[in-house]
């Protein structure tokens, strides 16, 4: 074999590594129990469950659930890097690994069925929570030896029940319809 021959052997065998290259599929893949609820993941939806996507990076992810009938759901889940995925040996694992690397990762949950209050019981809820604030049971905002707040200069108090706003409170001045002035050396 001549020198050139062995020297185009080589580089044919390299390129056939390098464009055999493999690469790390990331995919997650999100299932709820009842199956049907709408996912976001990181606040963008994905779908519907269940449901996979890929993904390119690990660490800390916000999901969502949200169905009809349903609480919904949201749950920061902490995906942590596979040992090839270690810097150094992830260069060797994206670029250099001739076959592809899978790394699949699937979350459960179970969602819980929302609680319907009926109109009657928040009525009674809310006069029981009145009775208990005349009566003194509730605790007041101040405690005694504190000095209550007051509004700054130029803040109007609240008037007392029943009595008519002032006029400035009632009609608050329009906002300026003038074009504002320079911005950034633009006449």
């Amino acid at each position: 074999m001549t020198r050139t021959f062995r020297i185009l052997v080589i580089l044919m065998l390299a390129n056939c590594c390098l464009l055999s290259s493999g690469c790390v599929r990331r995919r997650l893949t999100v299932r709820s129990v009842p199956a049907g609820a709408s996912v976001y993941v990181d606040d963008q939806p994905i779908g519907q469950t269940p449901v996979s996507t890929p993904f390119t990076y690990y660490g800390t992810r916000k999901i969502q659930l949200v169905k009809d009938n349903f609480e919904t759901l949201t749950v920061k889940q902490t995906f942590n890097p596979p040992w090839y995925q270690y810097p150094v040996i992830e260069f060797v694992t994206e670029n250099l690994w001739p076959w592809e690397i899978r790394d699949e990762r699937a979350v459960d949950f179970q969602m819980i069925p929302q609680v319907i209050v009926p109109t009657e019981r928040l009525l009674e809820n809310a006069q029981e929570l009145r009775d208990a604030a005349g009566q003194g049971a509730i605790a007041p905002l101040v405690t005694p030896g504190e000095q209550p707040f007051v509004p700054p200069a130029g803040v109007l108090p609240a008037p007392a029940q029943g009595a008519p706003l002032p006029e400035t409170a009632r009609y608050p001045q329009e906002p300026s319809l003038q074009p504002p002035g320079r911005v950034f050396g633009m006449p």
